[in-house]
């Protein structure tokens, strides 16, 4: 095993050993000689340098030759000049006198000196003594601890048995970022390496890390974030599923962190130990704070958690990053299965918001839908000014007159957007199914048991279970802890502690991928429920209706 703290001595410097060695005192020796040797134990290199020069002749010398030569070398890397210690080095370690592998050492050293880092490693692979090893190994950590991640592991196969590059090859990769997936895979095999021979004894404690951005540049001030700030929100209701689980007696520890919306200081904290020995990170939020800490999180091998976000869809190709809610994909596959199933008909027109999300949900499902059979009549970007006027074209309207689609599909969370669309909805005699995402039910504008007709379904998005048991206990404790109701975003934190300690506990194991892929569907506790199977988002995306004011999933 490698000392970290030997590493962090300067190896280039010679090892006084070397300088001092008396191995061959017994060798009848010149004057000349002799001066040279005061000359390097003085550390007068250039003047040492000459002097062992003249007794390399081996013709002459014999085995006197290989000490010059030996010397020689310490006295060029003395004096920095490490291409005369190579040439003075290398014809001398293949033979079988006594410091051979010392004088393999001092020419790895030479040719890391002199940028020749392959020449250095294939050197130090014929080293036999577990001593002088040691020292390589430590020596290769401290020349290549900063070399670029590219050369290590194109190179990881060869010199993967030295213990000094599998430890500069993990400093190199834990400074940066993001890794890509050649980088992560041999991360991942340097970390099975390192954990070969080590009983790892895992505690019985939940241990949940959240980073969130309570602060940043113009809030710098924590008693200032406003209660309505859906961060706090988020917060308040990950702090009351922890407090509801150690009531139950589950073992469960929760640390927080201000990522303060700032890269250079979000790095800095991932280096606290508390992090890393974590067993699930919550959070953050920002896309460039979750790419910093997914990054992470794989290298870790720490399961990291987005909290609210639909958009991750590169999370599929990754081993330890999860989406809570469902991805724009899976919102897509939900809506045309929904679709498919109801047999409203095959026209389809499809409206949607600015956001990420929706344009990126809009183009999937103009792609899916065709594939499924449909036939796409409109596809249109709407915002509050415009979304009556297209819903009129489609013939949604009061009076009469034919309506042009047999379902509409409208992809906005924004209120001023809803508005105009269950204003019109109220004012119309027919019946068009109208499919929109499930954020509709909380606008308190919107009430849906006034309409003529049942024309709204909602979009699951870890929808919630409104009149569920669980619910009416979780909103009475809630409120009588915080003196308010939970919001939706409260809501969603509580249950995704909820959803960390069904799929990681002491009794089932830490291991989040395994227990996920063991069951297709879990039911919620204050939502509809999940399936994470196979995916690192939730799957389970179904259409709902309101029947007789209550919310229930379409068969």
């Amino acid at each position: 095993m490698i000392h970290l703290n030997k590493m962090k001595k300067n190896l280039l410097v010679i090892p006084v050993f070397f300088i001092l060695s008396l191995a061959f005192a017994q060798i009848p020796t010149p004057d000349a000689y002799r001066k040279a040797q005061s000359e390097l134990a003085a550390k007068n290199y250039w003047e040492a340098i000459p002097l062992f020069k003249q007794f390399t002749d081996s013709k002459e010398y014999g085995n006197l030759a290989n000490y010059a030569a030996f010397h020689l070398g310490e006295a060029a890397l003395g004096a920095n000049q490490p291409a005369q210690a190579i040439a003075a080095l290398e014809p001398i370690i293949n033979g079988n006198w006594a410091k051979a592998d010392e004088a393999k050492y001092l020419l790895a050293i030479a040719y890391f000196k002199n940028q020749q880092n392959v020449e250095a490693l294939q050197t130090i692979n014929k080293i036999k003594d577990d001593k002088i090893m040691s020292m390589a190994e430590n020596a290769t950590f401290e020349n290549l601890k900063q070399v670029s991640a590219s050369f290590m592991i194109a190179n990881l196969s060869e010199f993967k048995e030295n213990k000094g590059y599998g430890e500069a090859l993990k400093r190199v990769l834990e400074s940066q970022t993001i890794l890509s997936a050649t980088e992560r895979a041999a991360y991942y095999e340097l970390q099975g390496k390192a954990n070969e021979n080590k009983n790892v004894v895992k505690d019985q404690v939940l241990d949940i890390v959240v980073i969130l951005p309570f602060t940043n540049s113009s809030r710098s001030n924590l008693s200032s974030i406003p209660q309505n700030d859906f961060v706090f929100e988020l917060y308040q209701g990950l702090e009351f599923g922890v407090e509801q689980l150690k009531i139950k007696g589950t073992q469960v520890n929760m640390l927080t962190f201000d990522s303060k919306r700032d890269a250079a200081h979000l790095q800095n904290l991932l280096a606290d130990p508390a992090i890393a020995s974590a067993d699930v990170i919550i959070g953050p939020i920002y896309p460039e704070e979750s790419d910093l800490v997914s990054s992470f999180a794989e290298t870790a091998k720490i399961p990291f958690v987005h909290p609210l976000s639909n958009l991750g869809e590169r999370f599929e190709e990754l081993n330890y990053s999860y989406l809570f809610r469902p991805s724009v994909s899976s919102i897509a596959n939900g809506i045309v299965e929904g679709l498919r199933k109801q047999n409203w008909g095959k026209r389809v027109a499809v409206g949607y918001s600015g956001s990420s999300r929706d344009e990126m949900l809009a183009k999937m499902l103009q792609t899916q839908l065709g594939e499924a059979g449909f036939q796409l009549t409109e596809f249109e970007q709407i915002n509050a000014r415009n979304v009556s006027a297209f819903m009129q074209g489609l013939g949604v309207k009061s009076g009469e007159g034919a309506v042009s689609v047999d379902q509409v599909v409208l992809l906005s969370d924004d209120p001023s957007i809803a508005q105009p669309v269950f204003s019109l909805m109220e004012s119309i005699t027919t019946s068009i199914p109208t499919v929109v995402m499930d954020s509709w039910l909380s606008f308190n504008f919107a009430n849906y048991e006034m309409l003529e007709f049942p024309n709204f379904y909602f979009i699951g998005n870890n929808t919630l279970n409104f009149y569920g048991a669980p619910m009416q206990q979780f909103r009475n404790r809630f409120y009588n802890k915080y003196l308010n109701l939970p919001s939706i975003n409260s809501t969603l934190g509580a249950e995704l502690i909820n959803w960390v300690s069904s799929n990681m506990s002491a009794t089932k194991g830490f291991d989040l991928r395994r227990n996920l892929d063991q069951k297709a569907f879990e039911a919620g506790r204050l939502t509809w429920g999940f399936n994470f199977q196979g995916g690192h988002n939730n799957q389970y995306v179904p259409l709902f209706e309101l029947e007789a004011g209550e919310l229930k999933p379409l068969d």
